[in-house]
């Protein structure tokens, strides 16, 4: 079941990273905060927004934005500044770079970043 989020814990998160995020993602994530999506070449486990509103919501965001940001700037030939909106569970994350709203795939063998076409729905 999709759990929807509340404006208000988008923008604690957006100020914890310390920027907006991209429309898209905001209203994808006020509709579902986390779960999948798809690309043309991968399927994506996009990071939810910590959202403390009760324990079951607790629970499905642990893994949330701001945290999983904390470990993967730790990345070897991560992007300098980026933010990492969802990862395919195989090293490599789609990402948001500083003065950006594009998403991009990239890639932990390549250290490259590459254009994407997501299906927000």
């Amino acid at each position: 079941m999709a759990f929807t989020v509340d404006e208000e814990h988008i923008s604690k998160a957006e100020q914890a990273l310390g920027r907006q995020l991209p429309v898209e993602l905001k209203q994808r994530l006020r509709r579902n905060n986390g779960g999948d999506l798809a690309t043309e070449d991968a399927d994506w486990i996009l990071f939810p927004v910590y959202d403390p509103t009760d324990r079951k919501r607790i629970a499905r965001t642990a893994n949330h934005i701001v945290r999983e940001n904390e470990s993967w700037r730790q990345w070897s030939g991560f992007p300098e500044g980026a933010i990492a909106i969802a990862s395919d569970g195989e090293g490599n994350a789609l990402v948001i770079l500083v003065g950006s709203d594009e998403v991009l795939a990239w890639n932990h063998e390549t250290r490259q970043c590459q254009p994407v076409h997501l299906d927000w729905d």
